[in-house]
């Protein structure tokens, strides 16, 4: 009973320290001051928009960004919704090559820089994937799209329906069934 336990919470810790390692967001380069400049999507394509955020300008939070690593230039960072953060959006140029960018923010107020880390990618991995093929889930459809067992089975129902109609027709006449 002990070496089940021990195995559980052995497993249990090992678990969360490596979910806890996955679900870290990417954050962003720590600069020398201090702050960080948070880049979402931190991978993007060419030709994807970019947002940035900083809570290291503090009030009023406005900054002036830099992506020209990137090639999409320079960019205004403003004061967001939340409190003391900056926030600025740019879109990675269609010529973009892959790799990995430093976008870099200076704050207004003190002059602080702050720097995050873009990864340019050709394709995304977040793409949609649409299924192929068909469903296995019984007689309904496993049959395949036969012609004639489709008019065998348009038939029957035709012939149901005209021997239905007939029997109410009989009844409502008063013919006795």
């Amino acid at each position: 009973m002990r070496r089940t336990a021990a195995r559980l919470l052995t497993g249990t810790a090992f678990a969360v320290v490596t979910a806890a390692g996955f679900a870290a967001p990417a954050q962003a380069a720590v600069s020398a001051s201090g702050g960080s400049l948070d880049v979402y999507p931190s991978t993007a394509v060419p030709g994807g928009q970019v947002t940035v955020n900083t809570a290291t300008c503090g009030d009023p939070g406005a900054a002036a960004g830099d992506a020209s690593a990137v090639g999409a230039g320079p960019f205004p960072l403003a004061p967001s919704t939340h409190d003391g953060e900056a926030i600025g959006q740019f879109q990675v140029p269609p010529s973009a090559q892959p790799g990995t960018y430093e976008i870099v923010a200076q704050c207004a107020s003190d002059g602080r820089r702050v720097a995050g880390d873009l990864v340019v990618v050709l394709s995304s991995t977040r793409e949609q994937v649409y299924p192929r093929g068909s469903v296995k889930t019984g007689v309904g459809g496993a049959l395949g799209p036969d012609p004639v067992q489709t008019a065998a089975g348009v038939t029957a129902l035709a012939v149901a329906a005209a021997g239905g109609t007939w029997l109410l027709h009989r009844r409502a006449r008063g013919d006795g069934i």
